[in-house]
């Protein structure tokens, strides 16, 4: 079992930063592939950023050059790392563990632990 706390969200202006934070209970952190998702009302989950154990990353086209992902293996913690952000951006932002050998990393149902979410919401 994997408890994932995610932290760092809130309010700011479009073209402003922001860091989310995901901290990770377990020992088996390093291996563990991590992704960030993000669910704006009304809408579906959809992909954001994904790192695998090997910190290859994988960014979806509307956040590439804006968002970087990271993790810190020590502290058992992945990071989003957000700029330039627009209103569009504004969703509750999830983080999640996939475990599986192979899988579609894109694919929020392909993941096996969750977050509960943080709201990120960008004025204009």
């Amino acid at each position: 079992q994997v408890q994932l706390v995610e932290s760092g969200g809130g309010l700011v202006q479009a073209g402003g930063s922001l860091r989310l934070s995901c901290a990770a209970s377990g020992r088996s952190f390093s291996s563990y592939d991590m992704g960030w998702f993000r669910q704006a009302p009304g809408k579906e989950r959809e992909f954001a950023a994904f790192i695998s154990k090997s910190s290859g990353t994988y960014y979806a086209s509307s956040v590439k050059g804006r968002f970087t992902i990271s993790r810190d293996n020590v502290k058992n913690t992945v990071f989003l790392q957000m700029g330039n952000l627009k209103p569009e951006d504004t969703a509750v932002y999830y983080c999640a563990v996939g475990t599986k050998t192979a899988y579609d990393i894109v694919d929020w149902t392909a993941y096996d632990y969750w977050g509960q979410g943080t709201q990120v919401t960008v004025s204009s």
